[in-house]
């Protein structure tokens, strides 16, 4: 035999001792985790404490997944993907004429505008309140401005005491959250709706909301509030910004008179910081 026939055949049975050693080392290993297995079904069956500590483990490890495929799906209503505006034209025609009136009163452009309108109409049919009143809020406290602040740290769109509120921003991205406008109308609607259950109406629950709730004066907070609901209610039905605001002495039917509150005096349109901020710290 030549030289390289007797390396071909040590390269041979080289290769066939490897072959085989895997061979029994995979077979060993099967035999080792069929081994293990057996084993453990064997003491959970003896010990029924053991075999409830696995489920409970096992379901929490799920309930986690869950949450975690739960928060991926909610990404996409995250600030970033969402549009910051839209063409008016496409909104129905009542929270049309509504986004063109507070464009022109506000002077703030109308496409982000309708942004606005349109979840502000989406929260008041999940909350059951009136998507202008929402708005009216919006439109005393910051003027539609998304950046405003306080001097005393109450945030964006609806004046939210964001240091006092953290858990509901918690969900949504944290504390800087504040400045997106959407959010920041979410996590308003909130607090008004704790602010209404609380007080048991809603005049009551507007003085909770600017921190009033236990003085005497709200600082006429609630009727500029509820004024300026009566007129975008009036511009939402077609009515428009003059039979919003009747002239003094006008005659009115009951149908078309502001409420009470609408027809005081004008006054300054919040309460004095220090207040707001101890009702809301409250709250």
């Amino acid at each position: 035999m030549t030289a390289t026939g007797s390396l071909v055949c040590s390269l041979r049975s080289a290769l066939r001792a490897l072959v085989n050693g895997i061979f029994k080392l995979t077979h060993n290993s099967f035999a080792l985790l069929g081994l293990a297995v057996a084993c453990t079904l064997i003491t959970l069956g003896a010990r029924p404490d053991l075999r409830e500590q696995g489920e409970l483990h096992l379901r929490s490890w799920l309930q986690a997944r869950q949450g975690v495929e739960a928060e991926a799906e909610n990404e996409l209503d995250e600030p970033s993907e969402r549009a910051l505006a839209a063409d008016p034209g496409g909104l129905p025609k009542e929270q049309a004429r509504v986004a063109f009136w507070l464009s022109k009163k506000y002077r703030v452009a109308p496409e982000p505008l309708s942004v606005l309108v349109g979840e502000a109409y989406e929260l008041g049919s999940r909350t059951k309140l009136d998507p202008t009143l929402i708005l009216a809020i919006v439109a005393i406290e910051s003027r539609f401005n998304p950046f405003a602040q306080s001097p005393v740290g109450a945030q964006g769109l609806m004046q939210v005491m964001t240091r006092v509120h953290t858990d509901k921003y918690e969900a949504v991205g944290g504390q800087l959250a504040a400045f997106d406008p959407v959010t920041n109308l979410r996590v308003g609607v909130q607090v008004l709706q704790e602010c209404i259950r609380r007080a048991g109406s809603l005049e009551g629950g507007l003085r909770y909301y600017v921190g009033a709730a236990n003085l005497e004066d709200d600082g006429g907070y609630a009727a500029k509030v509820l004024a300026e609901h009566f007129r975008l209610r009036q511009v939402a039905v077609g009515r428009g910004a003059r039979a919003a605001a009747p002239a003094p002495g006008t005659l009115t039917t009951k149908a078309d008179a502001p409420p009470a509150a609408a027809q005081a005096p004008a006054v300054p349109a919040v309460a004095p910081p220090s207040e707001k901020v101890a009702l809301l710290s409250a709250s």
